[in-house]
């Protein structure tokens, strides 16, 4: 059976892509991977999302995205894609340890990205409760805490501005001796009165029994093992694009799937990308069901014109 439109992914883009597509009687598949949800999962309070005035739940709102797309006809898919082959008509996607194969007119790829991490045991276990992985998502909740950025490039600086509105003191904390943000953005952050530096130093341990309430960190100059109180703690050390498998048959960039300016489709036809793994820039919910509608629209505007819509 060829299918008119497979979707790999299960965050908001490929929900979005799937409602849009299910209601244009593509009767798509979704193949959720084994890990369903994508980052808003991890997320305990969500209050940027247009709907939810009093916030939401990360996996509460992708829960109700995928029983909408449900109740217009997705069929989902509890299995991870290994594998794909784009160089002939249909496309072809393999799915788990059993690489079953399924044949597709498009394919939406809507896979996300996982944040860069440190590694320590610390860190899982107090995840979403103090350290986070995205300073516009959990921001708002730190409102008059102290809160530190661990990174040096531009991305921590932004976000340690980013948390200047709320919290009431930033450290931003790097493990090289220089920062590695651009001139203007360090300069940008160095002058901002709540942001403090504390560099050449190696994060040891995330402490606190429910929810962070210490940081210990090694001085790389003095070899001192050191301790701060702090309530949240954000990671922008980057960020991971989840295109291991598509590499080599898709155009990327930076492990970034490329798309065309101003749409989702990708250098094969046939073949679209929505969500954080073509996003290297926003990196938002709502900017992720946004380009997952685009995409469901211009699969479907590709499949009329090949005469399989």
């Amino acid at each position: 059976m060829i299918h008119k439109l497979v979707i790999i992914g299960s965050g908001p883009a490929a929900l979005t892509a799937a409602i849009y597509s299910s209601r244009a009687k593509l009767e798509p598949i979704l193949f959720e991977g084994l890990t369903p949800g994508g980052a808003l999962v991890t997320t305990t309070i969500v209050e940027n999302f247009p709907g939810f005035p009093g916030g939401v739940d990360g996996g509460e709102l992708i829960g109700l995205i995928r029983h909408q797309a449900e109740d217009f006809g997705t069929k989902i898919i509890n299995k991870g894609i290994i594998d794909v082959d784009f160089s002939s008509r249909p496309l072809k996607i393999y799915a788990g340890e059993e690489r079953e194969e399924y044949q597709a007119e498009a394919v939406i790829i809507a896979t996300g990205t996982e944040p860069r991490k440190l590694g320590i045991e610390s860190e899982k276990r107090l995840a979403s409760r103090g350290v986070s992985y995205c300073a516009t998502c959990d921001g708002p909740l730190f409102k008059n805490k102290k809160v530190a950025v661990i990174g040096g490039g531009d991305s921590a600086m932004e976000e340690a501005i980013f948390m200047s509105k709320y919290a009431s003191e930033v450290y931003v904390i790097h493990r090289r001796p220089e920062l590695a943000a651009s001139k203007i953005m360090a300069d940008r952050a160095a002058k901002h009165e709540k942001i403090k530096f504390i560099l050449d130093a190696d994060i040891k341990e995330f402490a606190g029994e429910n929810k962070l309430e210490k940081i210990k960190y090694l001085d790389n100059k003095t070899g001192e093992e050191k301790e701060l109180e702090m309530q949240g703690a954000f990671l922008a050390i980057g960020r991971i694009p989840n295109t291991q498998i598509f590499e080599g048959k898709l155009k990327t960039e930076k492990g970034y799937i490329v798309t065309e300016p101003n749409s989702t489709k990708t250098d094969i036809q046939g073949v679209f990308s929505a969500g954080d793994v073509s996003d290297a820039k926003y990196r938002q919910a709502i900017v992720a069901a946004g380009r997952g509608a685009m995409a469901a629209i211009e699969a479907e505007r590709y499949l009329a014109e090949i005469g399989k819509a």
